[in-house]
């Protein structure tokens, strides 16, 4: 009937009215935050999300139960270290204070998710690919195999460090080039799912580099199955 119109008028002009009255008091509001008022006031209360949870390793969704979250990320330029997050503990990284440059590897018990070893090699100065070889043959069979570069991985990585790392099944090791930004992901001993993002390589391009005279740094994440226990 007529009341109802004329009352709805009232209420649409109080809520106008009250949403001014609100944008007026609060002079700091966004204008979007005060038309969303002015809105809102004649309406039914608006739920408004919770902040997202922080999820393992930084990831945007939480991986699904019974999987590790892993997390690589090379490093950038010279001053952004590398990092290498497994189950949302930090196994290299400037805060853990055992990154350096070259290439850092991470050695983790598959079946128990704990880390065995984490060693960084210097590939532009000194003999550090016997080694490096001999860490990566060290890792136990049904173990995973974190790499990650800082600054430059390649001067001084010889044949047989390669040969070691090809072995696990990187498709890259052979096309490093000085100062690529490089991950590796790898599993001895088993098998990983086919869709599990394990290796990426960025090489250094003067037209393209983020920093002067280094590429992007890079990153891989994901979620690897558990073994039956």
């Amino acid at each position: 009937g007529p009341g109802t119109a004329v009352f709805f008028v009232f209420a649409s002009l109080c809520a106008w009215y009250s949403g001014y009255l609100l944008a007026e008091l609060v002079p700091d509001m966004p204008l979007s935050s005060a038309v969303y008022s002015i809105r809102s006031i004649g309406e039914k209360p608006v739920l408004r999300a919770p902040a997202p949870k922080r999820q393992k390793c930084d990831h945007w969704t939480p991986c699904p139960p019974n999987t590790y979250a892993y997390r690589l990320l090379s490093g950038g330029g010279r001053d952004k270290f590398a990092k290498i997050c497994f189950e949302d503990e930090m196994l290299i990284g400037e805060k853990t204070g055992n990154v350096a440059r070259g290439i850092n590897i991470a050695i983790v018990n598959y079946a128990t998710g704990k880390v065995i070893a984490t060693q960084y090699f210097d590939m532009f100065e000194g003999d550090n690919s016997g080694p490096m070889t001999a860490f990566i043959q060290s890792a136990p069979s049904k173990s995973l195999l974190f790499m990650v570069t800082h600054d430059d991985g390649s001067s001084r990585l010889k044949e047989d460090a390669k040969k070691a790392i090809e072995s696990l099944g990187s498709k890259e090791i052979r096309n490093m080039r000085f100062r690529s930004s490089w991950v590796f992901l790898a599993a001895k001993g088993f098998e990983l799912p086919a869709g599990i993002e394990r290796e990426k390589i960025n090489h250094s391009d003067n037209a393209k580099n983020r920093y002067s005279g280094w590429p992007a740094e890079i990153q891989v994440e994901g979620c690897i199955p558990k073994g039956p226990s």
